[in-house]
């Protein structure tokens, strides 16, 4: 009498068995992986028990169900289903929470499900398990691109709209528009002072490329010099930068504002360095929100004299240009001041010795050295001065009148 024998089990159904099994111990399995988030997470480790408990543990079991019913299915994640994943993905991102964080907990969700399957594989299901193995990388492979993905477009949305708000915000303020609502919204409150600063930056060398590589290198500059200023400042940094500068607005107490000038050299040192070009800065402080108009334009007016007084980096206030900027308020005597030189536009060799003697502090053997002359020509070109000019460097009103000539006739060009 023939004996009937019982169908061998085919390997799908070795497998189906095995997730099946293995599925059963979802909710200790996301527990299992809580503990391991917190453990080897350090983001994990400073949540609240009770959001760990409740709202991370519901993710994480819902994750582990998506992920047991792919194995099953022997299928990758439909769209409805990256869908929820690319959603939970944003929300962390409005959460701040940092993407690498993110990503290590899917991938710590997939070496924890995969090690239960390991556990749970009996000497029969060895082939299966193999099977697994790729099914599981594929898994996370595509749960981690659908992450990165939807996380970057809401960070850059989120970006895009706090830039946007802190640009409006620093647009109101220096232009004295009110300023309390802008900064309500955005969280900012407005300063009670500023250290306000006009910044004029030089081109990097990768931005001389015509194409798309040099407007890339422009952006990037902009990026390094705004996080430069928020790491100086310990807080993010109002202002509107644009790749050859722009008007900036540094946050100060009332009493805090002057020590805040005095790092002035320090901060366009590192801007310099984050630029990989030259920064040049004008500065001036700002008394509260309504004086930010007035300090603005002051700023801008010291970046431009000293920009024309021959400077192309370092930081500047108004009373390193203090007799500059005298000079350049409407005034007869400017013109009248740059007409004193006009007796020694006949030997070109005479106005140049007057700015290097008076560069020099009137010390005659240092001209001399940087004019290349024997200090009796300098004593030459020097009484020829005093004769065409009527105006002698050794007396304090001909050194005064002298002084304010040469800086008058440096500013008109």
């Amino acid at each position: 009498m023939a004996t009937s024998r019982k169908p061998a089990a085919s390997a799908g159904d070795v497998a189906a068995a095995l997730y099946v099994r293995v599925e059963r111990e979802v909710p200790r399995l996301a527990r299992r992986m809580i503990d391991t988030f917190v453990a080897e997470i350090p983001l994990y480790g400073l949540l609240p028990r009770e959001q760990l408990e409740g709202e991370i543990l519901a993710i994480t079991d819902a994750n582990l169900r998506l992920f047991f019913t792919t194995l099953r299915e022997s299928r990758p994640l439909a769209a409805d289903e990256l869908a929820e994943v690319r959603t939970s993905a944003a929300r962390r991102a409005e959460e701040r929470v940092p993407l690498d964080a993110v990503l290590s907990a899917y991938h710590v969700g997939g070496r924890i499900g995969w090690l239960a399957l390991v556990e749970a594989a009996s000497e029969d299901e060895r082939d299966a398990l193999v099977a697994a193995g790729e099914r599981v990388l594929a898994y996370v492979q595509q749960v981690s691109a659908a992450v990165a993905s939807a996380y970057l477009e809401e960070q850059q949305t989120i970006y895009g709209e706090e830039r946007d708000a802190r640009r409006g915000l620093a647009s109101a303020l220096l232009s004295g528009e009110p300023a309390d609502a802008l900064a309500a919204r955005l969280g900012a409150p407005v300063a009670p002072a500023y250290l306000v600063l006009a910044l004029r930056l030089g081109a990097h060398p990768d931005e001389r490329d015509k194409g798309v590589g040099g407007a890339v290198a422009a952006r990037r500059k902009v990026r390094r010099v705004q996080d430069a200023l928020d790491g100086w400042a310990a807080e993010h940094v109002l202002g509107l930068l644009e790749p050859a500068g722009g008007s900036v607005l540094v946050p100060a107490d009332a009493d805090d504002v002057e020590s805040r000038i005095a790092g002035l050299p320090d901060l366009v040192q590192r801007l310099q360095t984050a630029a990989g070009a030259e920064v040049l800065a004008g500065g001036a402080p700002a008394k509260g929100a309504s004086d930010v108009p007035r300090a603005a334009g002051q700023a801008q007016d010291v970046a431009r004299l000293a920009s024309q007084l021959g400077h192309s980096s370092g930081g500047f206030v108004l009373r390193d240009v203090l007799l500059e900027y005298q000079l350049t308020r409407p005034s007869d005597a400017q013109a009248a001041l740059c007409h004193l030189l006009d007796p020694l536009d006949r030997n070109p060799d005479l106005p140049h010795t007057l700015a290097v003697y008076l560069g020099h502090d009137l010390d005659r053997r240092s001209t001399a050295s940087a004019l290349h002359v024997h200090p009796n020509t300098l004593d030459y070109r020097l009484r020829r001065i005093v004769e065409l000019t009527g105006l002698d460097p050794s007396t304090s009103r001909g050194l005064q009148l002298l002084g304010a000539a040469l800086a008058a006739r440096q500013l008109s060009g």
